[in-house]
């Protein structure tokens, strides 16, 4: 029997399809969160809804596969924010129940519904969720001119968007909230988003200010947070490809430079979810890099130094690609019980024995190995894996201007040897 995921707004029951009322009064069980549970007629009202009503345990994810089994062969409703497959729970429905087993009626998302208040045109509007992820992923997203949607986790959202955009250079952007999107703007709606409870003012509201001057307390917790963006005078630009300015790591001096990093993210050549491990990570910049090329790629940063490694931690945060995965350790023992990378990027350690030979036998068919070194013994290494495995051997040599006396002339950084290699089938030459 189907599963039928209704998607129900701040409007509740008034903004739904005569097809999603129906749907719902003949659920024999409906599965929701307080709020939207709430939001459904009584029983014995005009339009009851005498199915029984279930709220999402918490955590939610792991609960579905067993709440699917429990209520298999009854009629089974799951309602949803808005529209149930956009970053809702339509996915995870769909991923264990299978899609055919799915019949979807979506209601206007909160993203519809702002940018249309705001007069932005959806295709160039940027959406980032913080809903159980780290509100550390808009730094990603911040450019200066563009717009960003924030899908929030709650009430205190808005002021954590607010000290992040003044901490990441971005103090002058406008920022606006827009809470009970789609509730009407002249009726109470039914209830709050946390409890359920009668609310006396629950309709549309608007709040805006510049982020280095947000004192707003938290309000609503049905909110979404949208910003225009403005790089404050001075900040430090990033880009949007790799190559970012060095400086916009901490570091020990252990750091594949601008330049190297530029050529090094495009011999990885990080597709869509897709998975790097960057073995010897150091600062962590390639594996930062590989993230913000996708938001769906995936990256492991392994490094054998503590102190490293909390850097590498703090790297990500501050860059917004919080997800980077850190594993503390020595490889290759430390790259044991690791899913199998597409794509690996070896900076350091290369004549640790075995270390080259675990990375390239984890290595999926297809996928590209990638290693650098600046001495002579790892360029012998690479050299006898060059003929053994084909690639390409390339000598990457930077050189800087700088001060001569009263002069200018050229200041060459040590040479990169680069190793660059496809796994063929069967591990032979690429």
């Amino acid at each position: 029997m189907p599963v039928t995921v209704v998607g129900i707004g701040a409007d509740g029951w008034a903004g739904l399809t005569e097809e999603a009322r129906a749907a719902l009064r003949s659920a024999e069980v409906v599965i929701g969160g307080p709020r939207q549970l709430a939001l459904l007629p009584t029983a014995d009202g005009p339009d009851g809804c005498p199915g029984e009503r279930l709220a999402w345990p918490s955590p939610l994810r792991p609960a579905v596969p067993a709440l699917l089994a429990a209520h298999a062969g009854r009629r089974l409703c799951v309602l949803a924010s808005g529209d149930p497959m956009f970053y809702g729970i339509g996915r995870a429905l769909a991923e264990e129940a299978g899609a055919e087993r799915l019949r979807v009626l979506p209601h206007p998302s909160s993203v519809a519904y702002a940018c249309a208040r705001l007069g932005w045109a959806v295709e160039d509007t940027e959406v980032v969720t913080v809903v159980g992820r780290p509100v550390e992923r808009l730094a990603a997203a911040l450019h200066d001119g563009r717009r960003v949607l924030v899908l929030s986790a709650g009430a205190a959202t808005p002021g954590q968007v607010a000290a992040l955009l003044r901490e990441r250079g971005y103090g002058p952007s406008r920022m606006h909230v827009l809470a009970q999107l789609g509730a009407d703007t002249g009726t109470p709606d039914t209830g709050t988003p946390d409890t359920g409870t009668p609310d006396t003012d629950a309709r549309e509201r608007l709040v805006s200010g510049l982020a280095e001057q947000w004192t707003e307390p938290p309000g609503d917790p049905l909110n979404v947070v949208a910003v225009e963006c403005r790089r404050a005078d001075g900040a430090l630009r990033l880009g949007a490809v790799p190559g970012l300015p060095d400086e916009a790591y901490e570091h020990d001096g252990q750091l594949t430079k601008r330049h190297v990093r530029a050529a090094t993210l495009a011999a990885l050549a990080p597709a869509p979810g897709e998975l790097l491990w960057d073995v010897g990570g150091g600062s962590g910049s390639i594996a930062v890099e590989w993230l913000r090329t996708h938001r769906s790629c995936r990256a492991v940063s392994v490094e054998r130094d503590p102190v490293r490694a909390e850097r590498i931690g703090r790297n990500a945060r501050a860059l917004g690609v919080p997800e980077l995965r850190v594993v503390t350790g020595a490889a290759p023992a430390a790259l044991a019980g690791l899913p199998a990378p597409d794509a690996v990027f070896i900076g350091g350690g290369l004549t640790v024995p075995g270390l080259l030979d675990a990375c390239w036998d984890a290595l999926r068919e297809g996928g590209r190995l990638v290693a650098n070194t600046v001495t002579m013994e790892s360029e012998a290494l690479l050299a006898d894996r060059y003929r053994r495995y084909g690639g390409e051997l390339v000598r990457l040599a930077v050189a800087h201007a700088a001060p001569v006396g009263g002069f200018t002339g050229w200041r060459q950084a040590m040479p990169v040897t680069q190793w660059t290699v496809t796994k063929a089938p069967g591990g032979e030459r690429g």
